[in-house]
């Protein structure tokens, strides 16, 4: 088993899409993702009607490695819905890119799965080619 099959079946344990209330949907996106040390963490979406309380799947993942290990480096990760991603799926939205790189910068080199199949990645870096805050890490 290689360590994408680790990932995508950590987090599929997670996928079980729900009302939590009326205005509450949770564990519809899941994600996992492997930590500069090889552990994984896993995390799913929570979304509420008011945005600001949404809380994605990946930023959920970093904050359980966050605070259960304090590492902020990140190797490879992948997110999906109801089966791994195949093409252009799985990609983290833009906060998340966003969060992944104020976090750690270095996680620029973090592979993102994008089809699971094929095996696809693609790095953060490709993401963010010019990111903004790179002249405040230097």
């Amino acid at each position: 088993m290689d360590i994408w099959e680790k990932l995508f079946n950590s987090a599929k344990k997670l996928y079980n899409p729900h009302e939590v209330s009326p205005f509450v949907y949770a564990e519809h996106v899941v994600c996992a993702l492997e930590a500069e040390n090889g552990e994984i963490y896993t995390g799913y979406c929570f979304e509420a009607s008011a945005g600001v309380f949404h809380f994605c799947a990946e930023r959920a993942a970093v904050f359980n490695m966050y605070q259960f290990s304090k590492q902020t480096k990140i190797k490879r990760l992948i997110a999906f819905r109801n089966e791994a991603p195949s093409g252009v799926g799985g990609m983290p939205c833009g906060a998340c890119r966003e969060f992944l790189m104020q976090l750690n910068s270095k996680n620029a080199e973090t592979e993102i799965m994008i089809d699971y199949n094929t095996r696809e990645a693609i790095k953060l870096a490709e993401l963010f080619p010019k990111w903004w805050g790179e002249m405040r890490t230097q």
